[in-house]
């Protein structure tokens, strides 16, 4: 498992690298959007002013950012396995003038930090892409202060998130994909009910409670939305690229179709929900 957790962190980070301009065009879209998880998140994270507080798989800096800024007088160490990522939350830290943030390229599940050293640790949308999410889950625990706040967001039910689950089945069906083994990194693979409350609870963390956050992902058009998937999710972008031309032009007038079910006042608007766990640190 190790030899092929290391190849999936590698292809990870080249492919997050990749797709980091594309988070970066999209980031007033993708910030609108997510807003409801992080506020989420953050309720259960209990900061203080001076919390220190390390987020795992930080990406472009959200909720990270906001954390910072509800920080003023603790910090904010943002890490993730791609470096394009980083950059970008940097360039974004620098704008909003934020000085009370580090960054750190590293694995999720081998932290360089001692232990006990936050008030509060999370990952937003990080943790069903990891290899070995158990072990990452250990590392949170691991450098969290006792009395401290873990969390987590991640995706729900493939039926409770057409924003994503629409081109993806499209995708499947035209190229015949097989069914991936549960285990292998991907957008519904903590969706079970109650999946993260254990998680949460062999990692040792006490007073465990998950429940779930619905938003929409709006768009003014079928382009828009094809273009932002493809410029934002690996998954899609990565199916696309093996298929040929005209299946790759059936995918989208198919997407395009589907997408006419969901228009309401003018716009595009896919339901997407998420699970908040949380729990502290004993």
């Amino acid at each position: 498992m190790l030899a092929s957790a290391d190849r999936i962190r590698e292809e990870q980070r080249l492919l997050w690298d990749e797709f980091s301009s594309g988070w970066k065009k999209w980031d007033a879209e993708l910030l609108g959007w997510q807003a409801p998880f992080g506020d989420a998140l953050l309720k259960e994270l209990r900061l203080r002013p001076d919390s220190e507080v390390l987020d795992v798989a930080a990406g472009t800096g959200e909720p990270g950012l906001n954390v910072a800024a509800q920080v003023p007088e603790g910090r904010v160490v943002l890490t993730d396995i791609s470096s394009g990522m980083l950059r970008v939350a940097e360039e974004k830290a620098a704008a909003r003038r934020l000085n009370n943030l580090d960054f750190q390229v590293c694995d999720s599940a081998a932290l360089p930090f001692r232990d006990n050293t936050f008030d509060a640790a999370y990952s937003h949308f990080g943790l069903m892409f990891f290899p070995v999410m158990s072990a990452a889950m250990a590392e949170m625990a691991r450098t969290a202060r006792p009395g401290a706040r873990v969390g987590a967001v991640v995706w729900g039910r493939a039926a409770a998130n057409p924003w994503a689950s629409l081109i993806l089945g499209t995708i499947a069906r035209h190229r015949e994909l097989p069914i991936p083994p549960a285990e292998t990194p991907g957008l519904f693979r903590c969706a079970p009910t109650g999946f993260m409350t254990r998680m949460f609870k062999e990692a040792g963390l006490a007073e465990v409670a998950e429940h779930q956050v619905s938003t929409d992902l709006v768009h003014e058009s079928p382009e828009s939305y094809w273009e932002f998937m493809t410029d934002i999710a690996t998954t899609v972008a990565m199916g696309l690229a093996k298929a040929d031309a005209d299946s790759r032009a059936l995918i989208r007038s198919d997407v395009f179709a589907l997408l006419g079910r969901y228009e309401h006042d003018g716009a595009i608007r896919l339901r997407s929900t998420a699970t908040v766990v949380a729990g502290t640190k004993v």
